[in-house]
């Protein structure tokens, strides 16, 4: 596995994405840095790290989608990779929020941001952008998010981590290539955050509502019961989980 480390880049994300204009790069080609300092996350949003103390790293992914009407499956798969290789190393109850964020304890830990470059050829390369609070010790800011340092008390091993996450995504892959995307859905479904529980949310013009999650569909939209017994899909951005 070809792993590039930095010591400090604006975006791991951009970074790996500008090589591949000019360099045909293996599959499963990583870039790491010690210090991301624009950091992106879903929808145009800020992905703040702690330098020195965050992993951050991307990683490319290709040879894998059929079509690109299937982005969202890679995009639970990773979400699966993350939780099932972190949970691996430690035991702490973590669960998928919506669309990919990674919680413990209903503080969130990890996020993911994948972006896809479809070629003239067709063929999907995707760029998967993982940032996890690994040993932050300071949240003041960010009253919902939290760290594995925090969770476990004592400092953790970012390269363990990272290579924890990537045998995940491999073994993922492989066997989705092989059984088809039903395994993840499932897998996913079983482990997304307040599934099948009574939730407040919110719309971005502030008015809150109650409703229960349902499900995600197979392009990404969010489920929700609401009181009325309706079932209404929304996109990411056009509500919010609170919690």
């Amino acid at each position: 596995m070809n792993i590039i480390k930095l010591d400090a880049i604006g975006s791991t994300n951009t970074y790996l994405k500008e090589i591949l204009t000019h360099s045909n790069l293996e599959n499963f080609t990583v870039v790491a840095t010690e210090n991301q300092f624009q950091g992106k996350g879903q929808r145009g949003s800020v992905w703040k790290g702690e330098v020195g103390s965050s992993l951050a790293f991307s990683v490319l992914v290709k040879d894998l989608l059929e079509t690109p009407e299937h982005v969202f499956d890679l995009n639970i798969l990773v979400a699966l990779s993350v939780y099932s290789g972190i949970k691996k190393l430690y035991n702490l109850p973590f669960s998928i929020k919506w669309p990919n964020d990674i919680l413990s304890y209903n503080k969130k830990i990890g996020g993911i941001l994948i972006e896809n470059i479809i070629k003239a050829s067709g063929e999907t390369l995707s760029v998967v952008g993982i940032g996890i609070n690994a040993n932050q010790e300071n949240f003041d800011q960010l009253p919902q998010a939290t760290s594995l340092f925090k969770l476990c008390g004592e400092k953790v091993d970012k390269d363990e981590v990272m290579h924890a996450i990537l045998a995940s995504l491999k073994e993922y892959c492989q066997k989705y290539v092989t059984l088809g995307s039903s395994f993840i859905w499932e897998e996913y479904h079983r482990n997304l955050y307040r599934i099948n529980i009574p939730s407040v949310f919110e719309l971005p013009s502030g008015v809150r509502f109650m409703g229960i999650i349902q499900g995600v569909t197979k392009n990404g939209l969010l489920s929700v019961k609401k009181e009325d017994d309706s079932v209404e899909l929304f996109e990411i951005k056009q509500v919010k989980l609170l919690y």
